[in-house]
């Protein structure tokens, strides 16, 4: 029995569960825990341990993030199977929604019946900016950003774009442009969702 605990003190139980371990050891262990409940009481009381650790700390992800990774990942083999880079024109007071009707016009540019929160579609790009067709259903959570210019031009539905304690109240055909370092969110007001041209440039 002292073997028995100098091998469950060693310190291998907890590499086998976090995977770093030979194969060597992989059967050394595994062997150890079909012959003694001991170890195998230790290796689920490590196991529990470390979900429990992993989860107190776990951050939430940005929940723009999946969106937009999806988006990139779409973007990426629309280029593979032949689709030819476009530039659309700088969002800027005074655009206007005909300004982008050659890609909102596009019959892949739609929203997907298993739509849930928020929808990206990426119509162009370039090292400084992107430019995408968003659908968001009912809000985009607070964000803040350091290094680019956030910019609405909003097509269908209505919105409202907090910034700090200010209201911004937007309906199709509204302009607007998100201060840096400023934190602010969207929030649909209309019972579609809010359909935008968004594009984000490096500061």
């Amino acid at each position: 029995m002292k073997d028995l605990k100098l091998f469950i003190e060693s310190g291998i139980l907890e590499s086998y569960v976090m995977g770093a371990v030979t194969l060597e050891e992989t059967d050394l262990v595994e062997q150890m825990a079909a012959s003694f409940i001991e170890v195998r009481a230790e290796i689920d009381s490590i196991s529990e341990a470390i979900e429990f650790y992993a989860f107190s700390h776990a951050v939430a992800p940005d929940p723009i993030v999946k969106p937009f990774l999806l988006a990139t990942i779409d973007f990426t083999e629309r280029l593979k199977n032949g689709e030819q880079p476009s530039f659309p024109p700088e969002l800027k007071e005074g655009s206007t929604i005909s300004d982008f009707s050659q890609w909102l016009s596009k019959a892949d540019m739609v929203l997907p019946q298993d739509f849930k929160d928020l929808h990206a579609k990426i119509i162009g790009y370039t090292p400084s900016s992107i430019t995408a067709i968003v659908w968001i259903k009912e809000l985009a959570p607070q964000e803040v950003h350091d290094n680019e210019y956030e910019k609405f031009l909003v097509v269908e539905g209505s919105c409202t774009i907090s910034v700090g304690e200010a209201m911004h109240p937007l309906l199709p055909g509204d302009y607007f442009s998100i201060p840096l370092h400023e934190n602010h969110r969207v929030i649909v007001t209309s019972s579609i969702p809010c359909k935008v041209i968004l594009q984000r440039i490096a500061a």
